[in-house]
């Protein structure tokens, strides 16, 4: 019953959001950068941060830090889904807001390794953006996770308040019903995305203190290979990363392919769930074949990309020489 409730206030708050943003023109309008060919309300995203201000009220007030920190990045990321900020603006809040999380946390780490963890997790953040890019991708694709991560803490470990993790998985399914369409009702916006990569931050870092398995990197390594390799790809061709592009690999297969937004959608997650069942099957290994066969299935993962990219964009191989 809690759990229907919570999906019918989710409900009713993306219908009053898809109203009042069509109501104040809150569009996204197509470029010669976008995938889309029509008007598209923007910020939809802001579905995810109402399941985590609900999770928060409805807990009691649970993860005071982590619920402060995504607050400030979500009103951050919606202003810029309105009128663009630059960088300088948005880069110390997602700092702080990273620095929540660890806060949050209590990792009883070492100073240099927490330092890595702040500049990975604004580094997972923006990836988590970067790859927010075609109708479907974001929400199927942290659907699969979450609803691993679901199965993960009520079979396995429990890490985590399972509320927090079905109130995110409502949000999803809500957000598909407007997104997972050929022409999207709305769009998640940097509101969306990023405010699901820090929430995401938060539950891997969880669980790797929970279980210590260098393996939970698999759980999301599709989205970390390609925003990866795209990176080094767009530096070696001396584009500024900031800048809007068409180089990831789920665009290429869009533009040079033409699969349709859906079905790369559905393959980006279909790949996801598969690398999580090998998390599944390994995270009780020594870590030694954990750390091997995660490297094995990166390594496969990242010739997929390359092939993929030397089938359809061979021009901008990051090994190639000039």
């Amino acid at each position: 019953m809690t759990y229907l409730i919570i999906f019918f206030i989710l409900m009713v708050l993306s219908f009053a959001y898809y109203k009042i943003a069509d109501y104040f023109n809150i569009v996204d309008k197509p470029n010669h950068r976008s995938s889309h060919t029509i008007n598209t309300i923007r910020g939809g995203g802001i579905l995810f941060y109402f399941a985590i201000l609900i999770y928060f009220i409805w807990s009691d007030f649970n993860f005071p830090l982590l619920f402060v920190g995504i607050t400030m990045i979500a009103v951050v990321s919606f202003i810029d889904d309105l009128h663009p900020l630059p960088p300088k603006l948005r880069l110390p809040v997602q700092f702080i807001s990273i620095v929540l999380v660890l806060l949050q946390l209590n990792l009883d780490f070492p100073y240099y390794i927490l330092l890595l963890l702040l500049i990975c997790g604004v580094g997972f953040i923006n990836v988590y953006n970067f790859m927010d890019g075609i109708n479907g991708l974001t929400g199927l694709y942290s659907l699969v996770v979450v609803l691993f991560m679901i199965v993960f803490n009520e079979y396995s470990y429990s890490f985590i308040d399972l509320d927090l993790l079905v109130f995110i998985a409502l949000s999803l399914i809500i957000f598909g019903f407007y997104n997972f369409r050929k022409k999207a009702l709305f769009f998640s916006g940097d509101v969306g995305s990023i405010s699901m990569g820090v929430i995401f931050f938060f539950l891997l870092l969880k669980l790797y203190a929970v279980i210590q398995a260098p393996s939970v990197i698999l759980i999301f390594s599709v989205y970390g290979v390609d925003g990866v390799i795209t990176i080094l790809k767009r530096l070696r061709l001396k584009e500024r990363i900031s800048e809007a592009h068409r180089r990831h690999v789920y665009q290429i297969l869009v533009d040079k392919a033409g699969t349709s937004h859906l079905t790369v959608s559905a393959l980006y997650a279909g790949l996801q769930a598969v690398l999580c069942s090998i998390f599944y099957f390994i995270y009780e290994m020594s870590i030694l074949a954990q750390i091997i066969i995660s490297l094995v299935t990166l390594l496969l993962t990242t010739l997929l990309y390359l092939f993929a990219n030397y089938k359809y964009q061979p021009d901008t191989l990051i090994f190639e020489n000039d």
